[in-house]
């Protein structure tokens, strides 16, 4: 991306700004310092688009897809690493998953480019406007946000389009289905869209994902964007419920929001998607956990439940250390770049909360920011992509078996 073929006045772009930008799509982020469509050419245009896909899908999906069409055999190893990189439920089958996986998700990138495409080929002509199609569809499913309409400030590429209901429900759909995750699809397909049948984490990434878009969405439409037309006020506020987890796209100006909205959207960022999807945040899962670990202490129960199966203590353990790690990376990094940028902390915590959450939607702050809040906020993309408990795990020494154990003493909380 520092190629002058990578940018359309043909001169070098700087290393931080590259490495930014680079960042931000293969994380499926949308954080940018410099405006995708006038300051990429085509062929740094083709190159976001790769980054984003691969990053989407994940290097490991990606690499045993190499490994499938040319025909080399998969290691149990390779298989046990895509296990977990997809969150299935086990080893075997893991290469008709990922061939799944793969067909499934180049279809539905196709079909949704395909039912984009008049729209854009009306504003933009034949060839701009199927490239255009092409570029916001893998963009919305791998949930990367990068647009190519262009921005100014708080303003983001589907503005024009706050109450077309054509792209406003292909995008929409798109980054839920994206979200969802790759293990929910097999398993409903499995079981022919039978919920009663389905695994407890296809029940509950659904049911947690159904209250993910319709409150907000409520809360969105009553008290925050009252002074829209209806139409648009319905449109922006199922739209915003949706991108909020981690899509990055928007069709309203940000800054008009209330504090108490921010609030909520930065709540909505953290979450993020599901295990195993193309989106980042702490997962839908990791909220149902800590939910229901907290009522089976107001109850007063010995062991956490959902849907009535008993959910192990070290699930448990690190749903609150995934919720800490976040939590602790979003509040220090707002704070550093509030007290170096000197700016409001609220705007500041909007810009972390995007980043570690892989959203990649701005207050407008981004491009004025120095090369210290920069890379804080390049390694908080990289920690959210990658996920937090795993670059702890990457750092820190080999889990070690203790034969001793200290004495138990009781500690009175709350």
């Amino acid at each position: 991306m520092m190629l002058p073929i990578a940018a359309k006045d043909r001169q070098s772009t700087s290393f931080l700004d590259a490495l930014f930008t680079v960042t931000s799509a293969s994380c499926v982020t949308g954080l940018v310092v410099t405006d995708t469509v006038t300051h990429w050419s085509l062929f740094g245009q083709v190159i976001l688009l790769v980054l984003i896909q691969v990053g989407g899908m994940g290097i490991v999906t990606a690499s045993l897809a190499v490994f499938l069409f040319s025909g080399k055999r998969i290691s149990l190893r390779q298989r046990s690493t895509m296990q977990e990189s997809i969150s299935a439920a086990q080893v075997g089958g893991i290469v008709r998953l990922t061939g799944f996986i793969l067909k499934a998700s180049l279809l539905l990138e196709l079909v949704g480019a395909c039912i984009m495409s008049p729209i854009f080929i009306r504003d933009f002509g034949l060839a701009r406007g199927i490239w255009y199609s092409l570029f916001h569809s893998v963009s919305a499913f791998c949930n990367g946000g990068f647009d190519l309409m262009g921005s100014k400030g708080a303003y983001s590429s589907l503005c024009f389009y706050v109450s077309q209901p054509v792209i406003n429900l292909t995008i929409m759909l798109l980054i839920i289905l994206g979200g969802l995750g790759f293990s929910t699809w097999d398993d409903l397909r499995k079981n022919r869209f039978r919920l009663r049948f389905c695994r407890m984490q296809t029940k509950t990434v659904l049911t947690v994902t159904f209250f993910l878009l319709i409150l907000p969405a409520l809360y969105f439409f009553f008290f925050e964007f009252d002074q829209l037309p209806w139409k648009e006020r319905i449109w922006s506020s199922l739209f915003q419920s949706v991108t909020m987890r981690t899509a990055g796209f928007n069709t309203i100006d940000y800054s008009s929001v209330s504090e108490g909205g921010l609030l909520i959207m930065i709540f909505l960022m953290l979450i993020g998607g599901s295990p195993g999807s193309t989106a980042g945040g702490m997962k839908t899962t990791t909220l149902a956990v800590l939910l229901a670990s907290a009522f089976s202490v107001f109850q007063r129960r010995d062991d956490t439940q959902l849907f009535h199966r008993r959910i192990p203590p070290e699930i448990v353990r690190n749903a609150v250390a995934i919720l800490t790690l976040y939590l602790t990376a979003f509040l220090a990094g707002g704070i550093v770049i509030s007290r170096l940028e000197q700016l409001p902390l609220l705007t500041c915590l909007f810009e972390t909360a995007s980043a570690i959450g892989t959203v990649g939607v701005t207050l407008g702050i981004t491009r004025s920011l120095g090369t210290v809040s920069r890379l804080i906020l390049i390694l908080m993309m990289f920690c959210g992509r990658v996920g937090g408990l795993t670059v702890v795990f990457a750092t820190i020494s080999p889990r070690s078996e203790s034969v001793s154990r200290y004495p138990k003493e009781n500690l009175i909380v709350g």
